[in-house]
């Protein structure tokens, strides 16, 4: 009996080490994936939303191979007509380990935008315009940094470097720049953030973001509509907890294309779907319930500024029918959110984009120049 027993007492011991075996088998197999998902994770996914590009989509993946097999670059072919699709299969085939080629039917950017998210392998995102650059020596530095911070104990959430406006025919190049404003070169929150200057914005070409992070945050962009690169730059913000600044001129933002998104004219055609943009906006983020106070003073802030380039815009077209819709936008701000309203509307900005008759509208164009800094108006 006392044998039985010892014997049924060792098969009881030993039932346990089986199991501990089995365990380390499984552990070891999952953590070999881990391994071959972190070697093949790329640091960095770089979309290139492109639209009828040939003509110089080139010279930004050029611009953008440099970074090495780091970086995978997502060029998004979003139904062109010209020869855009047939350059992206050209660099994917010459680059296959870079340079992937995505082909959809035309979404407008920001469905290209989407695409990229989706379809992003990288630690980190970023999106770079098709007839847009960035700095080579800029680059390294980013690169460099990243893979730094990615080996890390805190993590990196958003990358803020400055761009510059290459304006067509202009010799001084206007830089924008976060010194002052922002700490360099550490990891920082919102509460470490000084007071935005008028003007001084985080902009989609001074932005990296941690890929999970949009996929968490719900971000999807509206198709077939211009300026969601403000989407882009809003929506995601309350999830950021962990920054860090990098004081170098990274981004390139060429401005001078006649039929360019930011050509004041093109705006002015396009103004309903600026509007659609502003309206989202609102309604995506409820401001008031942002527990961080300097977050949510800067999206007052960056909110304002999109308001009033969709007011000044249809000031400056001159036609009843945009003037009307400057008042509807004002009407359904009030509607919507009346706290919002008042505090859109006691801000400088606000109280000359609303002083009644004509002398009210050339005053409030005198806040085009602040908005210029937005978005580079020609």
């Amino acid at each position: 009996m006392l044998r039985a027993g010892a014997n049924k007492g060792n098969s009881m011991r030993q039932e346990p080490q089986i199991i501990q075996i089995l365990k380390i088998g499984i552990w070891h197999s999952y953590r070999v994936k881990d391994l071959q998902m972190e070697e093949d994770m790329k640091l960095l996914s770089i979309a290139i939303p492109s639209y009828n590009s040939q003509d110089y989509m080139e010279h930004c993946i050029d611009s953008l191979l440099i970074g090495g097999e780091d970086v995978e670059i997502l060029i998004v072919d979003d139904g062109s007509k010209d020869r855009t699709g047939e350059i992206a299969d050209r660099y994917a085939e010459k680059y296959p380990n870079i340079v992937k080629a995505i082909h959809q039917e035309n979404g407008g950017h920001g469905e290209a935008v989407n695409a990229g998210i989706r379809n992003a392998t990288g630690l980190y995102f970023k999106v770079v315009d098709s007839d847009d650059w960035v700095d080579a020596d800029a680059y390294r530095q980013i690169l460099a940094t990243l893979r730094e911070l990615s080996g890390g104990s805190q993590v990196l959430d958003m990358l803020i470097s400055n761009f510059v406006y290459e304006k067509e025919g202009v010799k001084h190049k206007r830089v924008t720049r976060y010194t002052g404003t922002l700490p360099e070169n550490r990891i920082f929150g919102w509460d470490e953030a000084k007071h935005f200057r008028k003007g001084q914005y985080i902009l989609m070409h001074s932005v990296i973001y941690r890929t999970q992070l949009l996929r968490e945050c719900g971000l999807e962009l509206p198709k077939h509509t211009f300026y969601v690169d403000n989407i882009f730059v809003y929506v995601p913000l309350p999830y950021v907890k962990n920054m860090y600044y990098l004081n170098v001129d990274f981004y390139r933002y060429f401005i001078g294309r006649e039929d360019q998104s930011v050509n004041e004219k093109v705006m002015i055609g396009r103004i309903d779907q600026q509007i659609k943009v502003n309206k989202m906006m609102v309604e995506t983020v409820d401001l008031w319930k942002l527990s961080n106070r300097k977050l949510r003073k800067y999206m007052f802030n960056y909110l304002e500024i999109i308001t009033v380039v969709s007011t000044i815009m249809l000031i400056r077209s001159g036609t009843q029918e945009n003037l009307e819709k400057k008042r509807e936008l004002w009407k359904y701000l009030k509607e919507y959110d009346l706290r919002l309203f008042w505090h859109l509307r006691k801000g400088i900005m606000g109280q000359t984009m609303n002083l009644p008759g004509r002398g009210g509208r050339k005053i409030s164009v005198a806040a085009y120049k602040i908005s210029q800094k937005v978005v580079g108006f020609n």
